[in-house]
């Protein structure tokens, strides 16, 4: 028989909701942020073509190019067309944050929509005063939807390539190695 204690209600709470996921991103936010790193590792002014980008790390390159793209509108990458066109970096990693790539990628929108659900079914014969107060859900659920926000525009890629390049030392060299041999 477990032990009972008075923190075990509090310790189920949390393991339940670490496992909640609360925003869910598409897998074009990943990409992106890769391919924004793998760029500056390679360090070269000329653009990389999407077929490139995408075989080191063995992504479909349509769907690549879709990411990319909406990186070159955000003003994070530069597109050039062409047979010798492809993508490079026009802002540096101290200058993009996770959420300008979140924002290119996933668009501006909040995550949160409310519906006012409140004013239907048993709230649909109130009256309009008792909708005066915003809603305590939409409430809460935007003060979270800013925090993470807010941490995401916190953090910037060189940030994030300071601390690989810590785990990684090597990486770079291995990037550009990679590269030079395709």
């Amino acid at each position: 028989m477990p032990l009972r204690t008075a923190h075990a209600p509090a310790l189920r709470a949390a393991n339940w909701i670490s496992k909640v996921p609360i925003v869910r991103m598409n897998e074009g936010v990943e990409w992106a942020v890769h391919v924004c790193l793998l760029l500056d590792w390679l360090g070269t002014d000329e653009p990389v073509s999407t077929t490139r980008l995408a075989a080191g790390y063995e992504l479909p390159p349509p769907y690549l190019n879709k990411q990319l793209q909406a990186l070159s509108r955000a003003g994070i990458l530069a597109s050039t067309p062409g047979a010798r066109g492809g993508f490079r970096l026009v802002r540096p990693l101290e200058k993009i944050t996770l959420m300008d790539v979140v924002t290119a990628i996933e668009g501006p929108d909040e995550a949160f929509q409310c519906t006012e659900i409140r004013r239907h079914g048993l709230g649909a014969n109130q009256p309009e005063r008792a909708f005066q107060v915003p809603c305590t859900v939409t409430t809460a659920m935007r003060s979270a939807e800013f925090a993470w926000r807010r941490a995401l525009a916190g953090q910037t890629l060189a940030e994030i390539r300071a601390r690989t390049e810590e785990l990684q030392p090597e990486l770079g060299d291995r990037v550009r190695a990679w590269y030079d041999l395709k």
